[in-house]
C-alpha cells in the first residue's frame, strides 16, 4: 500500500486521526491544492475512499509536481537514478549532498521555467535529485532563497533511506489511475473544478505565530497575509456552493480573525482547535505539543482509526 514518499514541512501524518474525523464519508470529487507529501491523499487511498472519484492534486511548486509526474511516467528510471545517488551518499555524504544540490539540482533548474516541459532525461534527473535531497536535507525542508535556488543544508542522519523502491512503485500505481490528475496550479483553480458535493483539503503554509517565528519560503514568492485572506474567502465561497471544505492552519492572531468570525460560520464553516506536534525543529527531542486549527464544513465525528 502506497504511503507518502517525501518528508514535508507541516506534513499531516501526525494529524491524520483528527483529519479523519472531519472527512466526509462520500464525495463526488477530491482536490488537494497544497499537495506537499500528500499525506491526506494517500490516507484516503489506503482507506478506500477514492474509487470512482475524480482527483486533482496540485501545487505551485513545479519541482514537487514534476517529481510526482516522473514517478507516474517512469518509476523504474527514477529508482535507478536514486540507487546511484544512494551509493554516492554512502561514500561521502557531505560532499555528495552539496554536489547534487548545487551542481545537479540547482544547475538543472537555473534559467529554466520549471513549469515548462523539459527533456525526459532532465525530468528524471530532477525527480531523483529532489527525492534524494528531501530524504537527506535538514528535516526534509524544501526552502529556496530569493533567487529561487534550493538552499537547505545537509541533515544529520546516520543511515537515511534514500530509495524505497517498493513504495515508489506503489505510489506510481496510484498516480497512474486515469482519474488522478496532477497540475502545477494556484490553489484558486479548484473553484472551477470542484462540483457540488466535492471535497477539498487545504494545507497552506501556516500563518506565523508571531512576527519572528514563522516560515514561508516554500517557494520564492512566499505566502503572505493577503494570500491567507484570499484562501479564507475561497473556502467560504466553496462552502456556500455545498462543497465539503477542510482546512488546517496555525492558531494565530491572523487565523483567529479570519476563521472565527460570524460571517464564516454563516456559510457553515466551523473552526476547532486540535492538539498536534510541530515537524520542524532544530532538536527533535525538544519538540513540544502545540494547538492547530482545523476549519471544516462538517461536524467532527467520533474518533476513527
Amino acid at each position: 500500500m502506497a504511503v507518502p514518499f517525501l518528508k514535508w514541512a507541516g506534513g499531516k501524518r501526525q494529524l491524520l486521526p483528527q483529519i479523519r474525523r472531519c472527512t466526509p464519508t462520500r464525495f463526488s470529487a477530491y482536490a488537494e491544492p497544497f499537495l506537499g507529501s500528500g499525506a491526506v491523499f494517500f490516507d484516503l487511498v489506503r482507506r478506500g475512499q477514492l474509487p470512482g472519484v475524480p482527483v486533482r492534486l496540485s501545487d505551485t511548486n513545479a519541482d514537487l509536481i514534476g517529481t510526482y509526474e516522473a514517478l507516474r511516467d517512469d518509476v523504474d528510471a527514477v529508482i535507478r537514478r536514486l540507487e546511484r545517488l544512494a551509493e554516492g551518499h554512502a561514500r561521502d555524504a557531505a560532499r555528495h549532498y552539496y554536489d547534487v544540490r548545487d551542481e545537479q539540482f540547482n544547475r538543472l533548474r537555473a534559467g529554466v521555467d520549471p513549469a515548462q516541459v523539459r527533456s525526459q532525461t532532465a525530468r528524471l534527473e530532477l525527480a531523483a535529485s529532489f527525492i534524494y535531497l528531501n530524504g537527506t536535507c535538514f528535516n526534509g525542508l524544501f526552502r529556496t532563497n530569493a533567487r529561487g535556488a534550493f538552499n537547505t543544508p545537509l541533515g544529520r542522519y546516520a543511515r537515511p533511506r534514500i530509495c524505497d523502491a517498493g513504495n515508489l512503485r506503489a505510489v506510481a500505481r496510484v498516480l497512474q489511475h486515469p482519474q488522478v490528475t496532477l497540475a502545477v496550479a494556484d490553489y484558486g483553480d479548484v473553484a472551477t473544478w470542484l462540483p457540488e458535493g466535492g471535497f477539498v483539503y487545504f494545507d497552506p503554509p501556516y500563518a506565523p505565530l508571531s512576527r519572528t517565528a514563522h516560515f514561508r519560503a516554500y517557494t520564492a514568492a512566499g505566502f503572505s497575509d493577503a494570500e491567507q485572506a484570499r484562501l479564507r474567502d475561497l473556502a467560504m465561497a466553496l462552502a456556500a456552493r455545498q462543497v465539503h471544505v477542510l482546512l488546517s492552519n496555525s492558531v494565530s492572531p491572523l487565523t483567529r480573525r479570519l476563521y472565527e468570525a460570524p460571517d464564516v460560520r454563516g456559510v457553515g464553516l466551523r473552526a476547532c482547535r486540535v492538539p498536534a506536534r510541530r515537524a520542524i525543529s532544530t532538536d527533535v527531542h525538544g519538540r513540544v505539543g502545540v494547538t492547530e486549527l482545523l476549519v471544516t464544513t462538517l461536524r467532527r465525528r467520533r474518533r476513527v482509526t
